[in-house]
């Protein structure tokens, strides 16, 4: 039986959970999901991440965005420090690139909703 790319990260975070490590080091956590999993995915994250120290390296924005402190790296330096609000606030690279995924998930969005409302037109 072959995985998936999303199914394997959903059993690496279901180890994660048995493990139940001091530290927790996440790399790309929800990178190879759906939006809607990807949503699951942080509700169990978030239950996973308490009361430990949790390191996550991401892209996508929404999975960092309740961490108490985001460093923002480019060509390997850190570039901006701080809480989202902070950063979003400094108006900075973190700030064009929510306002770029968020744009992007709002895209998505409609027209997810598009579809959805097409198929129930022609039910």
């Amino acid at each position: 039986m072959k995985l998936s790319v999303g199914e394997k990260q959903r059993v690496s975070i279901a180890r994660a959970l048995l493990k139940n490590a001091p530290i927790l080091i996440l790399d790309e956590a929800t990178a190879s999901v759906d939006t809607a999993t990807e949503r699951l995915i942080q509700e169990a994250l978030e239950r996973l991440m308490a009361n430990r120290t949790s390191f996550v390296i991401a892209h996508r924005l929404s999975t960092i965005r309740k961490a108490h402190q985001i460093l923002v790296m480019h060509h390997g330096r850190i570039v901006e420090r701080g809480s989202h609000s902070e950063l979003l606030a400094l108006g900075g690279l973190y700030a064009r690139l929510a306002t770029i995924q968020g744009s992007t998930f709002i895209e998505e969005s409609f027209e997810k909703l598009r579809k959805t409302t097409e198929t129930q037109a022609e039910i």
